[in-house]
């Protein structure tokens, strides 16, 4: 096969006219044309008058001497263990299944514990919070499994081009994802389908071998002569123990009571920096005439997206975040007396708003305390406050940008409705953050508002808090991927070594290759 770079497309094209065009490149007939695979498929829309799609393309050509071939894609393969062992992965978000399924595909049948439930269970489980402000501690947006990102909007975009990402795309297809997302420049799965797609990725590693326990929290490591022999787990009917010689930690970002206990297990941590704000809602009209102006409603075209980002005068950075197009804001709480926020969208995103998270960042020197921990409490105080301004019942807080710019607490909403369930409370959101952070989210969409009209509405609704958009904290290890207790290997967005679905998978599956080269 040969390689189609850039080839650009009107967005009313049909399969016979990309042949064509194919064909045209070439300087060949449309008959020599034998097939093509779409490698890349992205919009270009900076000329709003002149929105059109931009492919790669692998082509096979009836004769293909004259053009270079491409170099077929080497399938991914693992290392391979010389003995057997006991591999415990505690944690079944992105990173924790992908590590058990490399340990379960070569044989080492991998026990994988999660403290929440299985996702059929967790969904009814929040769809009862979202309904009623019900909140479960042990199953909720954060814990279960699938982790956080599935009650998202499944989004797999990623600012590294590491090798494994293959790997998880494919394992994501096979298991039910659409096969756009091998291809699309912004793929996302929508979490309706990935709630799917994390249910048969179960079943696969069952199949190969391994076990799932839901409702095991990890509580206890237990070594013997400088070796990890044990995880013990706090269960609903007691402490169990479990035999282990690795355990991989993909604890996720909000497992706060489980940093408390690595903490007093003398594992090496540090304060990690990361963001906080709120999430903002616009019309998903607004932003299709922004992104593709006369090309907006086009039926070819998905809902747009955007990501800004500034730098102020403050020093602070100021940007957005987890964009979801056509989707709604939801409540993220994991703790009591707590409100949060995310963004999620199925994968048609044909909700009537669009949201995303604005951001500030926030550094160690922000939290006034040396801890490791001192990033969580600056999240929790966040959150808290958050839950006393919008109602102590789980209704989080919300005000309108032009309130938000003058102080003035909402007293009522505009065209845009806000989509956070279990319902919002207008506030003035400024009472709960920091000046640094008032004032920089006020300056970053006022900024904003330059690049795409309408972002600094007065009716833009404004939803808080959003404070975990990535791990407060950093679980250290070596370069062996092992932490300084021996066989604890920490891994993913909550270790703080990944941000996001695909990030978070890449790193399970590279802590399962270092623990295959141990074997």
């Amino acid at each position: 096969m040969v390689s189609l770079q850039n080839l650009s497309m009107p967005l009313d094209h049909t399969e016979s006219r990309l042949k064509s065009a194919i064909a045209k490149h070439f300087g060949v007939p449309v008959q020599e044309i034998l097939g093509y695979e779409i490698l890349k498929k992205s919009i270009d829309a900076r000329k709003k008058t002149r929105v059109h799609f931009v492919y790669t393309l692998a082509v096979s050509l009836k004769d293909e001497s004259k053009f270079p071939q491409i170099t077929p894609r080497a399938a991914y393969s693992a290392p391979i263990p010389k003995r057997k062992c006991k591999p415990v992965v505690i944690g079944a978000g992105p990173a924790g299944l992908f590590a058990a399924l490399i340990l379960a595909e070569r044989g080492l049948n991998p026990i994988l514990l999660e403290r929440g439930d299985d996702v059929e269970t967790r969904t009814r489980t929040i769809e009862e919070f979202w309904k009623n402000g019900t909140l479960s501690p042990v199953t909720n947006v954060q814990f279960g499994e699938g982790g956080a990102g599935t009650f998202s909007d499944g989004k797999l975009n990623t600012n590294t081009k590491d090798f494994r990402q293959r790997k998880v795309l494919e394992t994501f297809v096979s298991c039910g994802a659409p096969h756009e997302i091998l291809y699309l420049a912004k793929p996302h799965i929508g979490t309706d389908i990935l709630r799917t797609v994390i249910q048969n990725l179960r079943k696969r590693i069952i199949e190969l071998g391994g076990t799932v326990l839901f409702r095991h929290k990890a509580e206890e490591f237990i070594w013997e002569n400088g070796r990890l022999c044990e995880v013990v787990c706090e269960t609903e009917n007691g402490k169990v123990s479990i035999p282990a010689d690795y355990a991989v930690l993909a604890i996720g970002h909000s497992a706060r009571d489980t940093f408390s206990k690595l903490h007093t297990l003398d594992f090496t941590m540090s304060q990690k920096p990361f963001s906080v704000g709120v999430r903002i809602e616009h019309l998903q009209s607004t932003i299709n005439a922004a992104q593709y102006g006369a090309s907006a409603g086009h039926p070819t075209l998905p809902a747009a997206d955007y990501k800004l980002s500034t730098h102020l005068p403050n020093g602070r950075a100021v940007y957005t975040f987890c964009m979801c197009p056509g989707g709604e804001v939801v409540a993220a709480a994991s703790e009591p007396y707590g409100v949060c926020t995310n963004g999620m969208s199925f994968h048609a995103r044909d909700g009537k708003n669009a949201n995303s998270a604005v951001l500030v960042n926030v550094v160690p020197e922000d939290f006034g305390d040396p801890h490791p921990l001192a990033g969580i409490s600056f999240q929790r105080e966040l959150e808290r406050a958050a839950y006393t301004l919008g109602g102590s019942d789980y209704r989080a807080p919300a005000q309108c940008f032009g309130d938000y710019k003058t102080g003035k607490k909402t007293e009522s909403f505009g065209s845009i409705s806000p989509t956070y369930r279990p319902g919002v409370c207008g506030a003035n959101l400024r009472e709960i953050f920091p000046e640094f952070v008032g004032e920089s989210l006020a300056q970053g969409i006022s900024a904003f508002d330059r690049t795409i009209p309408g972002f600094g509405a007065h009716d833009a609704v404004m939803t808080g808090v959003e404070a975990r958009s990535s791990s407060p904290v950093r679980i250290e290890r070596n370069d062996l991927l092992v932490a300084n207790r021996p066989g604890i290997y920490p891994c993913g967005e909550g270790a703080g070594y990944a941000g996001g679905i695909l990030s978070a998978a890449v790193d399970g599956i590279k802590v399962a290759e270092a623990i295959l080269e141990q074997v």
